[in-house]
């Protein structure tokens, strides 16, 4: 047990066998409330229980408790309330509960054997926030979510410090160190729509859950607000624009005014003539072996699939989750990259409105899905399926998960995460069929 103490400066305990790393140093004294002095033998880690770590606690000599300094809690973004029979604490930026101490007589103590909340795995940690922060936006580096902060572009991120203080195993296995290109310092078009640039990658060698091998991708060049359709034939491609045309049409009350693609044969193509001629669309091709004519697309579709296959080595998911790790990866950075020259996101820059992140998970997580009415339950039968985290719904507010029982992709908002365990258990022959 842990006694909640607002005297100290510091979380300190007397007994050296909780520690799980410490380094031992004397380095002063501490004063008690007796005015006797007990020596500081060293500072570490505790492991409190399975999943509890306390950071920076004193080893202190003869000192018969565990205590929690209450400075120290709030130091790490924490906000400590008192009521009459209990102590709440929560995370100061988003009010989110984290654990509960009880009084017992007039001393608060928390029993973390005994808590139930998940959310204390990351409590003490103070490098872990930004770094789960940093799993949910598709490993975005730690300088740019500085950015979002500092500049207010988004709500629902934590006003924390991000700071890359250790090395992200699938940041190195996932990103590549590419050629850079010099940023234009003007904007070509001025309004939304006024060109669209597309481009095709694929076929991947593992089809998708949905039977697709490809991706088509198109970038508004005003807003660089970006799309992603999953075919399973080029052939589908004039189909999959001709949809997304009077879609994006009638949501801006604009019209597309040109496009740009290479000279492919899903591009190049009677059926695109004669929608560009028919709706008075100029459409403009990069010159043969000159992708960098394209650029901006093709550096879109670099950024999409590098993102998309750290988060899968991440997690050590299969790669027919490979499409699902694309379209969140697109869903992000419509959030989170900026514009240049006009500092704001792609989302804020094409809908009008700041994006939220308030609702963000990390990308192949664990979760557990309620099963709500799909199929009869037993008494004592679980109330949840386990399931993995793959990305947000694109027709409603609800999150896409894949079940483990079912095999299938489903859309809920009945869905409790644990983004602290990485736990995978996919059978590698992988499912084929979606929900």
């Amino acid at each position: 047990m842990w006694y909640l103490d607002s005297d100290c400066s510091r979380h300190m305990t007397g007994d050296s066998t909780k520690f799980n790393k410490i380094s031992l140093k004397v380095s002063g004294h501490v004063m008690y409330g007796d005015n006797n002095r007990g020596k500081i033998l060293g500072s570490g880690k505790v492991r409190s229980s399975s999943v509890v770590e306390i950071e920076d606690v004193l080893l202190v000599d003869g000192l018969k408790h565990n205590l929690l300094s209450i400075s120290q809690l709030c130091d790490k973004n924490l906000k400590v309330t008192f009521e009459a029979n209990h102590c709440l604490i929560c995370h100061a930026s988003t009010n989110e509960l984290v654990f509960v101490g009880k009084r017992i007589q007039n001393i608060y103590i928390v029993d973390f054997e005994n808590t139930s909340f998940d959310s204390i795995a990351c409590l003490f940690a103070k490098n872990d926030e930004p770094w789960i922060w940093h799993k949910r936006l598709a490993h975005i580096h730690m300088g740019h979510l500085n950015k979002l902060v500092s500049k207010q572009l988004v709500t629902g991120l934590p006003n924390i410090k991000f700071k890359a203080d250790k090395l992200c195993d699938a940041c190195q296995k996932g990103k590549q160190v590419k050629t850079s290109f010099k940023s234009k310092q003007h904007i070509s078009t001025s309004n939304p729509l006024e060109l669209i640039h597309m481009d095709l990658f694929g076929p991947s060698k593992t089809r998708s859950l949905g039977e697709n091998y490809y991706a088509l991708v198109l970038v508004d060049d005003y807003s660089r607000f970006t799309w992603t359709f999953f075919i399973s034939s080029k052939s589908d491609t004039f189909s999959v624009f001709r949809k997304f045309a009077k879609i994006v049409e009638n949501e801006k009350d604009l019209k597309i005014k040109s496009i740009r693609s290479d000279h492919g044969g899903e591009f190049q193509n009677d059926f695109f003539e004669k929608f560009c001629e028919h709706h008075g669309i100029s459409h403009n091709f990069s010159a043969p072996r000159t992708p960098q004519q394209n650029g901006v697309v093709e550096r879109k579709n670099s950024s999409l699939e590098e993102l998309a296959r750290t988060m899968l080595n991440d997690n050590s998911l299969p790669k027919y989750f490979g499409a699902d790790a694309v379209s969140t990866t697109c869903h992000i950075l419509n959030r989170v990259l900026i514009r240049p020259v006009l500092k704001l996101t792609p989302y804020e820059n094409f809908k009008g409105r700041k994006p939220n992140f308030s609702y963000f998970k990390a990308f192949g997580c664990t979760c557990f899905i309620l099963n709500n009415g799909k199929s009869n339950l037993v008494k004592f039968d679980p109330k949840a399926d386990e399931g993995i985290f793959l990305g947000y719904s694109s027709t409603s507010k609800a999150y896409q998960v894949y079940n483990k029982r079912t095999l299938t992709i489903e859309e809920s908002i009945h869905v409790a995460f644990d983004e602290i365990i990485d736990s995978h258990a996919v059978n590698s022959s992988g499912p084929r069929n979606n929900a």
